[in-house]
């Protein structure tokens, strides 16, 4: 990797910890990036968030760990085996895409509204999600979800040479019964074993925080602490 130069935010409220304060560092933006050195960003607990990439950096913590899973490895367990089953008798079916096939913003908006009332995300905005949707440097792919023939659930994902990469999934309410978070992540698996790529990230796992205790039921993971991958389960 050549020299890079990054930035530091200032500290802000953490949105996952409320006690903590949150800093990120990111890639100053005047430097060319590509997938190549994303894939090798990935390694190093970075993400990306629109044309960005960055990591966290606070103060008094140390509690957000990127996670990753290497398809080969992974052994759904019976309660996700339920679930694709569940999803295949009602007849859901998923394609990746490489171009959105409509416009999601109808389908976004009603999750946010449904899910992040409360939150900073609200209201939506198609500026929001424009800029989780595009990434001029990186191949975008979305996992799409139909139910009945209807598109009801929509993964963002970055591609690299040897990965994929979840950056947000949204749904109908309606469909919530599903988990198609859930199905987002065991498609997502089946499709790196087709495309051979070997690794699977998730984003960040903070094992304090309720709304990330899902990310632990994929084994087994690898999750980055104290800049190494450790094994899980």
């Amino acid at each position: 990797m050549h020299e890079l130069r990054f930035g530091l935010t200032a500290p802000a409220a953490c949105s996952y910890l409320a006690p903590q304060q949150e800093q990120l560092v990111f890639l100053l933006p005047e430097q060319p990036l590509d997938a190549a050195l994303y894939q090798q960003l990935l390694q190093l607990n970075f993400r990306r968030s629109g044309e960005q990439v960055y990591t966290p950096h606070c103060p008094a913590c140390r509690a957000c760990h990127s996670v990753r899973i290497q398809h080969a490895d992974f052994k759904a367990s019976r309660s996700q085996r339920r679930m694709l089953n569940k999803a295949a008798r009602a007849g859901w079916h998923y394609e990746l895409r490489e171009n959105a096939s409509t416009d999601y913003f109808a389908l976004f908006s009603a999750y946010i509204s449904h899910k992040h009332a409360n939150s900073s995300m609200f209201p939506p905005t198609r500026a929001q999600l424009d800029a989780m949707l595009g990434c001029s440097w990186l191949k975008v792919r979305y996992l799409e979800q139909y139910y009945q023939q209807q598109l009801v659930a929509v993964s963002i994902v970055d591609e690299t040479a040897d990965a994929y990469s979840a950056v947000y999934t949204f749904y109908h309410p309606d469909v919530s019964a599903f988990s198609p978070g859930l199905l987002a992540i065991l498609y997502l698996l089946q499709c790196a074993a087709r495309q051979q790529k070997n690794w699977l990230y998730l984003g960040y796992q903070i094992d304090q925080c309720r709304k990330m205790a899902y990310k632990a039921a994929f084994l087994p993971q690898q999750r980055f602490i104290q800049g190494e991958w450790h094994s899980f389960g």
